[in-house]
């Protein structure tokens, strides 16, 4: 993944933003809306676009656009570089892939000692029943 390349793909568009602020909201347009199309990057391998499918299918429309928003600040240029954060985030956190799990086996010691323990609480278990009168 090389972030640069991303980072011309990615497209901007501001919004005015909603909630308080009174006049200073009702006249400016500081909610910035990122938009991705990750099924036309050119800087994704085709592997890491099947992955981000996968991983992010929540957060794609029907036509595998990623859609961010953010309005955090009143200051366009911050909100911009909040969401390009939060994509680069977003996007270097689920190409990891997670490691294999190999299957193991307990060691003998180990099986020993459990069935040493079970045996011991049986036993312990046991003292504490009603001795048989016959």
């Amino acid at each position: 993944m090389n972030a640069e390349n991303i980072l011309k793909e990615l497209n901007f568009k501001a919004i005015r933003s909603s909630g308080a602020g009174g006049q200073h909201v009702n006249k400016t347009s500081s909610k910035i809306e990122l938009t991705f199309d990750l099924e036309n990057s050119n800087s994704l391998s085709e592997d890491e676009k099947t992955l981000l499918k996968a991983k992010l299918s929540s957060k794609l429309t029907n036509e595998n656009v990623l859609i961010l928003f953010c309005e955090e600040t009143r200051s366009q240029h911050r909100n911009k570089d909040l969401a390009i954060k939060r994509f680069l985030g977003l996007i270097e956190a689920n190409l990891i892939r997670p490691k294999r799990r190999k299957k193991t086996k307990p060691s003998k010691g180990a099986i020993k000692k459990r069935l040493e323990t079970k045996q011991r609480t049986s036993f312990k278990k046991a003292l504490r029943r009603r001795p048989k009168i016959e």
